[in-house]
């Protein structure tokens, strides 16, 4: 089992930054692959980022590259996603996810809403 709790999400205007936080416990963290996704009122939910157990292979969508960075510190458990050039249409809720193997784990969400 893996317990997940993500933390830095908020109001934001647009052109603003956040850092959103993901702290796990309960297994071995540096062997489950990290991501973040999130879902918008009335749409699927979607994935954002991904880093790999090492942290040395990271994986963005298209709508986030060149604003969004996704890192890890497997000595703390912690993944983070740093936001920046915010844009109204990347309101939602921000989730973490740990897998490994057939196994996923997700928080209970946080949510970034970017208005002015």
């Amino acid at each position: 089992q893996v317990q997940l709790v993500e933390s830095g999400g908020g109001l934001v205007q647009p052109g603003g930054s956040l850092r959103l936080s993901c702290a796990a416990s309960g297994s071995i963290f540096r062997l489950h692959v990290m991501g973040w996704f999130r879902q918008a009122p009335g749409k699927e939910r979607e994935l954002v980022a991904s880093i790999s157990s090492s942290g040395g292979l990271t994986n963005y969508a298209e709508f986030v590259k060149g604003r969004f960075t996704i890192s890890r510190d497997n000595t703390k458990n912690t993944v983070s996603l740093q936001m920046n050039m915010l844009k109204p249409e990347d309101t939602a809720v921000y989730y973490c996810r740990s897998s490994r193997g057939a196994n996923a784990y997700w928080g209970q969400g946080t949510q970034v809403t970017v208005s002015s």
